[in-house]
C-alpha cells in the first residue's frame, strides 16, 4: 500500500483572499476555486497542495501557547535563501512578525488571517 501527502488544509473566514496571500508568497497557483474552498499547488506539481476552507468561526491561536487560550495545532515551515528578504516580501504581503522568536534562524510570523507560519534557513 502506497501513501502520500495531498494538501495541508488551512481554515478561514475568508478562503480567496487567504489563498491569494499563499499563492503570492509561494509562488503557486490557484488550480481549484468553489464557494467556501480554493486549492493551490506549485507549478507543475499535482500534489501535495495548499487548500483553503471556509470557516467563519475560525480563532487563531496564541503565541506563545499559553493554558486556556486556543493552541496552535499545525503550522507551516516554509524554507528560504535570504530570511531577511523573505520575511520582508511576507509582511509587505500581509504577514506579521511574531515578537517570541525561539531561534535565531527561523522568524515566526502570522499569515493575514492569523494562522503562524516559520520562515527558515537550510540547516535550520
Amino acid at each position: 500500500m502506497t501513501i502520500s501527502l495531498g494538501a495541508t488544509v488551512l481554515g478561514t473566514p475568508d478562503p480567496p483572499a487567504l489563498a491569494d496571500f499563499y499563492r503570492a508568497l509561494l509562488g503557486w497557483e490557484e488550480v481549484e476555486r468553489e464557494p467556501g474552498w480554493v486549492r493551490l499547488r506549485a507549478p507543475e506539481q499535482e500534489r501535495p497542495g495548499l487548500s483553503f476552507q471556509e470557516e467563519a468561526d475560525h480563532t487563531p491561536p496564541v503565541w506563545p501557547p499559553r493554558p486556556g487560550a486556543q493552541q496552535m495545532q499545525a503550522h507551516l515551515d516554509l524554507q528560504v535563501d535570504d530570511l531577511e528578504a523573505e520575511t520582508a516580501r511576507a509582511c509587505a504581503l500581509g504577514a506579521t512578525v511574531e515578537e517570541h522568536q525561539p531561534q535565531n534562524d527561523v522568524r515566526v510570523m502570522r499569515d493575514p488571517h492569523g494562522h503562524l507560519f516559520c520562515l527558515f534557513l537550510p540547516g535550520a
